[in-house]
C-alpha cells in the first residue's frame, strides 16, 4: 500500500442503458470510508438505477465507466458477489416472497442455516415493533407500507453491512414510522456506535428529504436527467430544494 485512500464507492464516468435506453450519463460519484451521502432528485431522473446499478441488476448495463468498491473493480461483477464484500440495500419496493419467512430471511442474512428464530433475532425485531408473529409469515406479504419499511431495516441490521443503500425509505411511510425507522437508520450509519476496525458508509436516496430530519449526512447530490448536476452540504441543499425545488436548487449551486 503507498498510503492512498481507498474510497468505500468511487464511481467514474458511469453510463448506463435499460432496456436500450440511456438513463445514467457520464456520472461521477465518490463515498469516502465513514461517509454518508443522500441523493436529491425528481421521479424519474435514475436514482434507483444508479442503486440497482451498483448492486449490478443485469438489466443495467453499463455502457462506459466503472464501479470501485474498497479498491475493487465490481463493474463486471454479479450481484451477490458484490454483497459478499460487504454491500446492503433497503429497497423502496421489495417484492413479497411466499414461502419464505421474515425469521428465514433474517437468517439467511446472518449466514445461518438454522431454522429457529434466534433470541437476538426477537430482539432487534422487537426495537423494530416488529411482533414475533411477524417473523413466521413470509416475507412482506400483506405487510403494510410501514412494516415492509421495518422489515427492510432489520434484515439490514442482522447482514450488518459495511456499505449501506437506502432507496426511498420515507415513501410510503406514516410520521411515526419514519421517526422509528430514521432513528434507526442513524445508529446503523453512526461511525461512533461500530466497533473501530469497521467503519461504515452509506448512501441515501430521497425524492421528499423527510428522512433527513433525523440522519446526519457529509454530502448531499442532485440528480437530473440521469447525472449529478451539483453536490454540497447537506444542510444548504435540503434548504434549497424545499424553498425554490430541484432545477433552481442545481442554478443557485452553478452561481457559487
Amino acid at each position: 500500500m503507498n498510503g492512498k485512500i481507498i474510497n468505500m464507492l468511487e464511481i467514474e464516468n458511469l453510463t448506463v442503458e435499460v432496456a436500450g435506453k440511456e438513463i445514467l450519463r457520464d456520472l461521477y460519484l465518490n463515498i469516502e470510508r465513514g461517509e454518508v451521502h443522500v441523493l436529491f432528485g425528481p421521479n424519474g431522473c435514475g436514482k434507483t438505477t444508479l442503486l440497482l446499478t451498483i448492486l449490478g441488476f443485469p438489466a443495467y448495463k453499463v455502457k462506459s465507466g466503472s464501479i470501485k468498491f474498497k479498491g475493487v473493480d465490481i463493474t463486471n461483477l454479479p450481484t451477490n458477489e458484490r454483497v459478499k464484500l460487504g454491500m446492503g440495500v433497503s429497497f423502496q419496493h421489495p417484492p413479497q416472497i411466499r414461502g419464505v419467512t421474515l425469521g428465514d430471511m433474517v437468517n439467511i442474512a446472518q449466514g445461518r442455516s438454522e431454522a429457529a428464530i434466534d433470541e437476538g433475532v426477537i430482539e432487534l425485531a422487537a426495537r423494530l415493533n416488529i411482533p414475533y408473529e411477524f417473523l413466521v409469515r413470509d416475507v412482506n406479504l400483506g405487510f403494510s407500507g410501514g412494516e415492509v419499511k421495518r422489515s427492510e431495516i432489520l434484515q439490514l441490521m442482522a447482514q450488518s453491512p459495511e456499505f449501506i443503500m437506502f432507496d426511498e425509505p420515507d415513501s410510503g411511510v406514516d410520521v411515526e414510522n419514519i421517526e422509528l425507522i430514521g432513528g434507526i437508520m442513524s445508529e446503523l450509519l453512526d461511525r461512533n456506535k461500530l466497533p473501530s476496525k469497521r467503519v461504515r458508509a452509506g448512501l441515501i436516496i430521497t425524492h421528499s428529504g423527510f428522512i433527513m430530519r433525523y440522519i446526519k449526512a457529509d454530502r448531499a447530490h442532485v440528480m437530473l436527467e440521469g447525472s449529478i448536476a451539483c453536490s454540497g452540504m447537506p444542510d444548504e441543499i435540503t434548504k434549497n430544494i424545499m424553498e425554490v425545488g430541484f432545477e433552481k436548487c442545481v442554478e443557485k449551486c452553478k452561481v457559487k
